[in-house]
């Protein structure tokens, strides 16, 4: 994927819960809620604010977060479906990503 969001907006991957428990109900696809957990792919570099100075984001690519039910605008890239969304729609941060040392 060669896609980077711009201002504060990010791209996330929804994770998928584990699909069948013990003795649980199967519930079909059409009628089961979208996980509201997701993996940072790739975040933009930030707003600016009043004096033009851009403020830069909390979140990073790589970290896992969680977010509100109806956040974010649906997209499908290269047949993958993946979620765009501002900052301001994540609800926290679950396992920040790995920062890599130089």
């Amino acid at each position: 994927m060669n896609v980077r969001p711009l201002h504060d907006r990010i791209i996330v991957q929804r994770l998928e819960e584990s699909e069948q428990r013990s003795g649980a109900i199967i519930i079909p696809d059409s009628a089961r809620e979208k996980p509201q957990q997701g993996k940072v792919l790739a975040a933009g570099l930030g707003k600016s604010n009043d004096e033009g100075k851009r403020i830069p984001l909390e979140v990073k690519a790589g970290d896992l977060i969680l977010f509100g039910k109806y956040s974010g605008q649906e997209i499908k890239l290269e047949g993958i479906e993946y979620l765009i969304m501002k900052e301001d729609d994540v609800l926290a941060i679950t396992q920040p990503g790995k920062t890599e040392s130089k």
